[in-house]
């Protein structure tokens, strides 16, 4: 049986509500000084009946991250979010000043340049210059 779409073809996404990471138990402080202190993300509250659950919620404008605990955690060496940067050539000379490694990949097809960085616990995350 074939995929089954409406008439008028609408495309069935608006945008993307957020993007999750996984992270070890007991490390949001690292999560923090990462997300907050180098890339610069807005710590947002959580609901009241997730904070138990540990994990944080992030927010850069439109863009949400949130950090989930996972007890069987393992990097995401490959699948990563992608964010477009406002002043790419500052993030990336920030996340150096921090000592993490920055993997430049040349440009997109679109021109832009873009690399590579991991957080403190492995996830592969892509910065991309422009909006």
């Amino acid at each position: 049986m074939g995929l089954v779409r409406p008439l008028d073809r609408r495309p069935p996404f608006r945008r993307v509500d957020h993007v999750q990471l996984a992270i070890p138990r007991g490390k949001e402080a690292e999560a923090r000084s990462f997300y907050v202190g180098i890339l610069g993300l807005t710590e947002q509250l959580k609901p009241a009946e997730l904070i138990d659950r540990g994990g944080m919620w992030l927010r850069s404008g439109d863009v949400a991250v949130h950090l989930g605990v996972d007890d069987d955690f393992q990097a995401a060496m490959k699948a990563h979010p992608a964010f477009r940067c406002a002043d790419y050539e500052a993030l990336v000379q920030c996340v150096r000043a921090h000592g993490a490694r920055v993997v430049e990949d040349g440009s997109l097809f679109d021109g832009s340049p873009h690399c590579y960085i991991s957080d403190p616990f492995g996830n592969r995350i892509e910065l991309i210059k422009g909006e």
